[in-house]
Formats: C-alpha cells, sequence, structure tokens
C-alpha cells in the first residue's frame, strides 16, 4: 500500500531573511509496506517544530552545519527534518509497532519514513498534551533547563536578564529563574509581549527594545547594581549592551543569535576589557550537550507544570501549508512562545 506524501521544502538556498516565496510543497509516494529485513519505521506526522536555527541549515554555507548532525544543510528540494511528535503507521524495526506514539527528528511533511529508527523514541504523553512534548517538555525547555541551571549556574538572589523573553527558550528561563529566587528582567519587541511577561509568567520587570534608543542605559536602568547572568537569544547590539552591565564574574550563556542570522552585518563586539577584568564567562551551547540531566528535567518540569507553578506558552498554527509562513514569521517577532505547527489530527 502506498500513500501520497506532502512535504515542504526550500526551492534554493537562503542567504538573508527568508521569505514563504523561498518555500514550496511538493508530493512523493510512500510505500506502507516495508521491505523484508528493513529497520524502517514510518510515521505520521501530528506536530513538528518550528526553529530560528533552521535558517542556517537552509544557507548555501554557515560554520553550524558541520557542528553536529541535527545542523546539517539542508539541499533544494529536500524535506526539511525537525523535532516532531507522530504516530506510527508501518515498521520494520523490533522495538517499534504501528500505532506506537513517538517522538523524533520527523520532516515538515504528512509522513516521515525514520532510517533504521534513528533518534526516534516512543512517546509517553504523562497526560500533557501532545504539543508540549515538542516544546516545553523537549528541546526547547531542555535548552532552557540546562542553559541557565547548568551554564549560568545561578545563585539564589541573582540578577538576571534574558532576550527574546518571550520566545520558546526565554520565556521558560524566566519562570525558571523565578522559581529558584531570582531576579528577571526581559525584553521582547512588543507592547503585548511586555505586559504578558511581567503579569502571566510573573518577570520582575520587562521592556520593548524597539522603544529603546540606547540599550545600555536602558540595561543601566533596570540593573543599577549590575546584571549577574545574561540568558542570549539574539546577540549582536543586546549582547554589548548586556556585557557592559555585568557584574564581576558575571555569566553569559549564549543561546542563539536571532538577530544575526539574517544579517550579516550585525556581529556582537562586546567589550572585551569589561570580559577580562571583570571575568565574565561567555558560553555558547547546544541542549545536546547536557542529555545528562534530561530525568531531571523532565522530572522537575512536569511537576511544576502539573503544579501551576509553570505555564507553557504555545503559538500553534495549523495545516502543512502553515510552514513557510509560520518559519518566516519566527524572523519579525510575530509568535509568542513555543512556534509548532499541527499538520493533522490523530
Amino acid at each position: 500500500m502506498e500513500v501520497v506524501n506532502k512535504y515542504i521544502t526550500i526551492k534554493t538556498n537562503i542567504e538573508g531573511a527568508a521569505e514563504e516565496s523561498d518555500f514550496e510543497m511538493k508530493t512523493e509516494s510512500v510505500s506502507l509496506s516495508l521491505q523484508p529485513g528493513s529497520n524502517d519505521v514510518v510515521v505520521k506526522t501530528l506536530y513538528v517544530s518550528i526553529d530560528p536555527y533552521q535558517i542556517n541549515r537552509m544557507k548555501s554555507f554557515s560554520s553550524s552545519q558541520k557542528a553536529i548532525s541535527f545542523a546539517a544543510g539542508i539541499s533544494p528540494g529536500e524535506p526539511v527534518d525537525a523535532y516532531g511528535v507522530g504516530r506510527v503507521v508501518a515498521s520494520g524495526h523490533p522495538e517499534f509497532g504501528k500505532g506506537d506514539l513517538v517522538g523524533g527528528l520527523l520532516s515538515w511533511g504528512e509522513y516521515s519514513i525514520v532510517k533504521g529508527a534513528h533518534m526516534l523514541n516512543k512517546l509517553n504523553p504523562m497526560g500533557f498534551p501532545l504539543s508540549y512534548h515538542v516544546g516545553i517538555l523537549s528541546f526547547s525547555g531542555l535548552t532552557a533547563y540546562c542553559g541557565f541551571f547548568e551554564v549560568c549556574k545561578p545563585k539564589k538572589g541573582e540578577k538576571v536578564f534574558v532576550s527574546a523573553a518571550a520566545g520558546s527558550v526565554g520565556n521558560l528561563v524566566g519562570q525558571y529563574a523565578k522559581l529558584f529566587g531570582c531576579y528577571v528582567v526581559g525584553c521582547a519587541g512588543t507592547k503585548q509581549k511586555v505586559k504578558l511577561l511581567k503579569e502571566k509568567l510573573g518577570f520582575d520587570e520587562a521592556f520593548n527594545y524597539k522603544e529603546e534608543p540606547d540599550l545600555k542605559s536602558t540595561l543601566k536602568r533596570y540593573f543599577p547594581d549590575g546584571i549577574d547572568i545574561y540568558f542570549d537569544n539574539v546577540g549582536a547590539e543586546m549582547q554589548e549592551a548586556a556585557v557592559a552591565n555585568m557584574n564581576t564574574f558575571g555569566r553569559v550563556a549564549v543561546c542563539g543569535l536571532m538577530s544575526e542570522y539574517i544579517d550579516s552585518n550585525k556581529r556582537a563586539a562586546p567589550n572585551m576589557v569589561d570580559v577580562v577584568y571583570k571575568r565574565i564567562t561567555i558560553r555558547g551551547f547546544l541542549a545536546a550537550d547536557f542529555m545528562d540531566v534530561y530525568a531531571d528535567f523532565i522530572s522537575s518540569t512536569a511537576d511544576h507544570l502539573r503544579n501551576g507553578r509553570i505555564r507553557a506558552l504555545e503559538d500553534i498554527s495549523l495545516g502543512l501549508d502553515s510552514i513557510p509562513g509560520a518559519f518566516v514569521g519566527l524572523f519579525r517577532g510575530d509568535n509568542i512562545g513555543k512556534k509548532i505547527v499541527k499538520i493533522t489530527d490523530e
């Protein structure tokens, strides 16, 4: 038996800001009858993650493409793979059977053939919506958790600044930090997001960076006694301003460089004299570096969710054809929280 699979791909490599016209929908036939001896798994996609880092995979070259397998370049015409949740519809692998709910690297498509069940795992929803397992209980959540606790190594009462604080990772960093006992300020790009950070997510303060012409002065205003931890999601001038306001032995966790991904003229240039004399630690990291804390992350985050101490912030679009718009919208700041596309119902 065969099914027609629709999937999203890029028409050509994308060197600057992506536009919806850079993408196209293609079709292919997918067999649900696997060859004898095959250990592949065919998955019907239910939800997929939409993430800014994918833009670096779509470029003709980015140094990130050779750093780790999930950041490898995408060739025009190929399905875009991303973390997702789905249901097994055919399996030649002994650990997976038809009907199993799974999470792993799937495609921006209706079906995915996962060769050798690579990076595929059975999924226990634990009573939570399936979308949570693409965001807050998946790599976005793990990134926030390990970035804050393992990279920043906070102490109670420290002062924390989070950029892109209404995004998929930033909103969780702020919530973790508040639960831990820190003073937290976030920045975002709209008044609506600023209000949400303070009134819904419990940030001590928040500001709209688009209304602040002098970021160094702005941060001095919100942190008169300096910043201990900066969780960086944007890079460029925001990183420079944060470093200028850091305290001695401050820590900067570089999670993403949203403003630099699509503008080659934007590059962070923090004052290295400050870095040296204040003994500031600036560290880039990937969630994959911290799989050893995954069990602790799931246990504590699930407990926080069940007891209402953390809120899941999701922005879900519907249908495969909404993926290009969802992706492009990330770089306009359209999303509030984790951007996810629901491909189909069960």
